[in-house]
């Protein structure tokens, strides 16, 4: 087996067998069991009930939850455009950075939030020190534990009981950053740490290079952003370039790292789910699914970028270890292609190498794990997102062997399969809507002066592209397929600093996250409601391969019909005019 192929390989099974047991763990978190963690923070959770005179024992119905949510989540927005908009005078800026301007402070408060991290600004350069801990990583802290909090909610309304109160948000939320968030980023941190990665607050520091050439180099507190940014299914960098950066990403054990801990997570939810409904082989049923999902994804990456690309080669020009192109030598193709699909399936959006220079084949896939959207996922969401799929395939399923569709116990009636189309659709209806606008623009090259101008002072849209035809599509149905996915990774060819793409990005990021949260919880809500009734000869049995294969292929149908037309002017015309 190649060298790098055996690296793959290595991470994903140590990802495996580390989240098995941290599935279980979670699951006592979110039950009130006692664990081993209660030492070190029921006294911090404690501190933190007392003094915001939160009574964390105290349940919560559906509704409650979701208000909860959305209200804190307004305050933290508020608390991020703060940040943004005065960090100038705000301590902690050694290098002097500016304040944003008002609309891609909209796009990053918005993005931070929705655990998304779009960053249409260059990381070290566009923030400060301030900005970077108390606005953003705070932030990647949140957001992760807010979806982490809404799958627990989901996760206690499937069990076998008839019930409103689905336990408390507060607490959900709480265990979830100081309990397994927490604990995971300390050990990311203190590996990066001893790898190279700084951890300081002076500023740029200013180096001799070995031709004699002066420059300066941004520092900061990178290994604890960069352990949140990973463990949380961020993504956003500290550095403009992302774990492409060799401060970010010092060497292969730090990719090794970095890309385990973003997988982590949605691997042990999935896990979590079963432990804490004690329907093992259920979960185990899930996990099958995202995983081959994701091998139909990764394993085409994988070999087209090792294949290098074919106009080059017809040109008799060799292109040892690949395309190499936007890659970075110390990790070599087949990691970076592995990267790419993981960081697309798992929404966590970071980047080892430049996904605009990715074979078509490479970009079509990253584009399907964004617009499928459940292999696996971002922490909590992920989970949540499988849970509309798994509702329709329920329901289908049921009509058509004749049985009625229930799951673990409810029955699936018409009001849970109208809330499940409406978010199966909104996702592809955000994304083709969006871009549907933008190509426009873009064809028309139309002038709305302020609206579209960007930092060069271009007024018109023809502007935005970098890069024309196909593959300017391409970069345009990417960046709204990343916001309503919540992954924050992009085709960098686009232009994206202007008030249309922060402002209209902005929007699509706001309803793509907060719906697909509404959606299941409101559906696990009134499941939780209704009577249970005993599994027997006439239920459809949710614990097979052949349910399991039921669900991908309602997965597959439905990205399917939504996206076949726009990937096919975009990544399909780009390979066949390749080829």
């Amino acid at each position: 087996m190649e060298p790098q192929i055996l690296g793959v390989v290595v991470m994903f099974i140590a990802t495996l067998l580390l989240a098995v047991p941290l599935g279980k763990y979670i699951a006592k978190v979110y039950a009130g069991q006692h664990i081993w963690t209660d030492r070190i923070f029921s006294p911090i959770e404690k501190l933190f009930f007392r003094i915001s005179r939160i009574d964390p024992t105290k349940e919560m119905n559906w509704k409650q939850h979701l208000t909860v949510l959305l209200t804190i989540n307004l305050i933290w927005f508020f608390w991020a455009m703060f940040c943004l908009l005065n960090q100038g005078w705000l301590p902690m800026n050694p290098d002097h950075n500016q304040n944003m301007t008002s609309d891609l402070a909209w796009n990053t408060a918005i993005s931070f939030l929705v655990n998304c991290n779009l960053q249409d600004y260059s990381g070290e350069t566009g923030v400060s020190y301030f900005t970077q801990i108390y606005g953003l990583m705070f932030l990647q802290f949140v957001s992760a534990g807010t979806g982490m909090a809404a799958a627990a909610v989901v996760f206690n309304a499937l069990r076998d009981r008839t019930t409103e109160q689905l336990g408390n948000f507060y607490n959900y939320f709480l265990k979830s950053c100081t309990r397994i968030l927490l604990p995971v980023c300390i050990l990311v941190a203190a590996i990066h740490l001893f790898e190279g990665t700084p951890m300081t607050f002076k500023g740029m520091d200013t180096v001799t290079t070995m031709q004699g050439d002066t420059m300066h180099v941004s520092r900061g507190p990178v290994a604890a952003f960069v352990a949140i940014k990973h463990v949380g299914t961020n993504g956003g960098g500290f550095y403009g370039a992302n774990s492409a950066h060799p401060l970010e990403n010092p060497n292969y054990l730090s990719n090794i790292v970095q890309m385990v801990a973003q997988i982590l997570i949605p691997f042990a939810m999935v896990f979590a789910f079963g432990f804490y409904t004690n329907k093992k082989r259920l979960a185990w049923v899930f996990w099958s699914v995202m995983t081959i999902g994701f091998l139909i994804l990764v394993v085409p990456a994988i070999y087209t970028e090792v294949q290098g690309n074919p106009n080059i080669a017809h040109m008799g020009i060799s292109q040892p270890g690949g395309n190499m192109e936007g890659k970075e030598v110390r990790f070599g193709a087949t990691a970076s292609a592995f990267w790419s699909i993981a960081t697309t399936v798992i929404s966590t959006g970071s980047v080892n190498g430049m996904h605009d220079s990715f074979m078509p084949v490479s970009g079509m896939n990253m584009l399907l794990g964004m617009m499928i959207n459940s292999f696996y996922g971002g922490v909590g969401v992920g989970f949540l997102n499988f849970f509309i799929y798994v509702i329709l395939a329920v329901f289908i399923g049921g009509l058509m062997v004749g049985r009625t569709p229930e799951f673990l116990g409810k029955k699936i009636e018409a009001k849970e399969m109208k809330i499940a189309m409406i978010i199966a659709l909104f996702h592809p209806f955000l994304i083709l809507v969006g871009t549907a606008v933008a190509s426009y623009l873009t064809a028309h090259d139309t002038n709305m002066g302020w609206w579209f101008a960007d930092a060069a002072g271009k007024h018109n849209a023809s502007g935005w592209l970098n890069n024309p035809s196909y593959h300017g599509f391409s970069e345009m149905l990417y960046q709204y397929t990343s916001c309503s996915a919540n992954n924050g990774s992009g085709f960098e060819g686009l232009a994206d600093n202007n008030p249309f793409w922060n402002i209209s990005a902005g929007i699509v990021l706001l309803f793509s996250r907060f719906l697909p949260i509404i959606g299941p919880v409101a559906i696990a809500g009134i499941l939780a409601q209704k009577k249970f009734i005993p599994v027997s000869s006439g239920t459809l049995k949710t614990d097979t391969g052949t349910f399991g294969m039921l669900v991908f292929a309602v997965k597959v149908i439905i990205a399917a019909l939504a996206f076949f037309p726009a990937l096919a002017l975009g990544p399909i015309a780009e390979w066949l005019k390749m080829h």
